[in-house]
């Protein structure tokens, strides 16, 4: 990658890494169902803005509602639900690299559903090594914060059978940003029946709690799908993947200066496993290695 490219890479991972900062700050005085649907809602809004603008609109016939509904519920809906309730009982730091496993969830899922991407003794030996850094981090402590975790995790398997479910979009001619917006739009529309059924009553959140609704939904949403589109055209998903490597070090950071979160030591153990198994199966290094040689 280019210096623009790896720029952009890590601004996407501050944006990401940020939405677990944000939304612990908008859980204090708000329901997580409450803050998903402002999160999707204000981001397809912008993003439909903008989708309109340049002529990509998904207000006509022919766009695949259906297979939007399906993608906004895996990738969006479910996932942001569960780390949002997930926050409520562990860090934000812990909730990003929990949150990490998912490309471990994604090359399993991949195996058993595709084709093209199956397992290789290489990417075994990753999810073996992540896997038992995710037990590492959980422990032996089967307290109230272990439902929290298992939320996170269940999370990151929605988000992996999100990314073997969305390549079918390619195929039908849906444009990256029509497939960004639309899936925030019916993401808005599966959680807003769910919200006002679970958290009925909302209290005046005050302004502080606003501005990380917004910074939730603007920065971490909707630019960081700008981003992330730009960068998976310039780059590949390959090098898309990197971005896993960062969000916890962005979420871990905020979480400590503005919060005052502490990890425990078996957790950064833990997050290194989960970083070697990424290794493994990006395979770059070893790659390297080899050509070194």
């Amino acid at each position: 990658m280019r210096a623009r490219e790896w720029s952009l890479l890590v601004l996407l991972s501050i944006l990401w890494g940020g939405s677990f900062f944000f939304a612990k700050v908008a859980l204090a005085e708000l329901g997580p169902f409450t803050i998903v649907f402002f999160r999707v809602a204000l981001a397809a809004l912008a993003l439909n803005i903008v989708a309109s603008a340049i002529g990509a609109s998904l207000w006509r016939a022919g766009t695949p509602w259906r297979q939007l509904l399906v993608m906004g519920a895996l990738n969006n809906a479910l996932p942001f639900s569960l780390i949002f309730w997930g926050q409520t009982t562990i860090t934000s730091g812990l909730a990003s690299i929990l949150n990490a496993t998912t490309p471990l969830f994604t090359v399993v899922v991949a195996h058993i559903f595709t084709r093209d991407e199956r397992m290789t003794v290489r990417k075994l030996v990753g999810v073996l090594a992540g896997l038992a850094g995710v037990a590492i981090l959980v422990g032996p402590d089967l307290g109230g914060s272990i439902w929290g975790q298992i939320a996170c995790l269940a999370a990151a398997l929605s988000y992996a059978f999100a990314g073997i479910y969305g390549r079918r979009f390619k195929a039908l001619g849906v444009q990256p940003l029509q497939a960004a917006a639309g899936q925030l739009t019916a993401s808005a529309m599966l959680i807003l029946p769910i919200m006002l059924l679970a958290e009925p009553v909302w209290p005046m959140p005050s302004a502080v709690t606003w501005s990380a609704v917004a910074g939730l939904a603007l920065l971490s949403t909707a630019l960081a799908y700008v981003l992330y589109f730009r960068i998976l055209a310039a780059a590949g998903a390959t090098n898309l993947l990197l971005v896993t490597f960062l969000i916890p070090v962005t979420a871990i950071l905020l979480g400590a200066v503005f919060l005052g979160e502490r990890l425990e030591l078996r957790q950064f153990a833990g997050m290194a496993l989960i970083g070697l198994g990424l290794v493994a199966i990006d395979g770059r290094i070893w790659a390297r290695l080899r050509a070194a040689k």
